[in-house]
């Protein structure tokens, strides 16, 4: 992904936080299991990261949890 500012990476782990815990909740409607809407601009960001990219922002998330 190259060089980020400190601020565009806390942006982009909140954005990746938020598409995480909207995909993982459990569906509202027994019947209907695609009931959820979420960002597909960060699906793709997030299909392009390399894992490495994507574990540290997940865990610079973690981090802020705690501090």
């Amino acid at each position: 992904m190259g060089t980020m500012a400190k601020r565009d990476k806390k942006q982009l782990s909140n954005r990746i936080a938020t598409f995480l815990r909207k995909y993982a909740r459990k569906s509202d409607s027994p019947h209907d299991p695609n009931d959820r809407s979420y960002d597909r601009e960060i699906e793709k960001i997030i299909k392009r990261l390399s894992p490495e990219e994507l574990d540290r922002l997940m865990r610079e998330e973690e981090d802020d949890d705690f501090a």
